[in-house]
């Protein structure tokens, strides 16, 4: 977290010179021990960062590519007059144990066209689909399986 604290200083500088990086150390460091005094940031997360970049990275490429996939798929449905949109709300549960997990499913699934999380308790999550095609295989989505593939290596990295 301290060398994204630096990058972000430096970036936000818009220059890179021994004056301004000497400046970034000190708040790169301030910010640092702010977040782990105050707002119970521990080191240890760092390193769990690290090891799980690559999963991080590899979800955020899928999702992107979802997104784009589904922005294709919308707009044939809508632009198609021989189709027939009929939306649909669908409900479904998920195991996912941890709360940020739940949440970055929901938000993916409202960040892709043509799909909305209306609602999420617990593990039960309600979403609105502009087309009942759309909902298929939602609760088996590729989302979902590197996200329950990140939660596995939180457990491992925990034992």
């Amino acid at each position: 977290m301290y060398l994204v604290f630096f990058l972000i200083w430096i970036i936000f500088n818009g220059q890179f010179t021994l004056e301004i990086a000497a400046f970034g150390v000190v708040i790169a460091g301030f910010m640092y021990w702010f977040i782990c005094k105050f707002l119970d940031y521990k080191p240890g997360t760092d390193l769990l960062l690290v090891r799980k970049l690559w999963k991080i990275l590899h979800y955020v490429f899928v999702l992107v590519t979802e997104i784009i996939k589904a922005n294709f798929a919308v707009i044939k449905m809508i632009m198609s007059s021989r189709y027939e949109i009929e939306p649909a709300v669908v409900r479904f549960k998920i195991d996912l144990r941890t709360t940020p997990a739940r949440i970055l499913l929901a938000n993916s699934i409202t960040l892709t066209p043509g799909t909305i999380t209306v609602s999420l308790e617990d593990n039960e999550y309600v979403v609105h689909c502009l087309d009942k095609s759309l909902a298929e295989g939602i609760d088996r989505s590729i989302f979902v399986t590197l996200l329950q593939d990140m939660e596995r290596t939180d457990e491992n990295a925990d034992q």
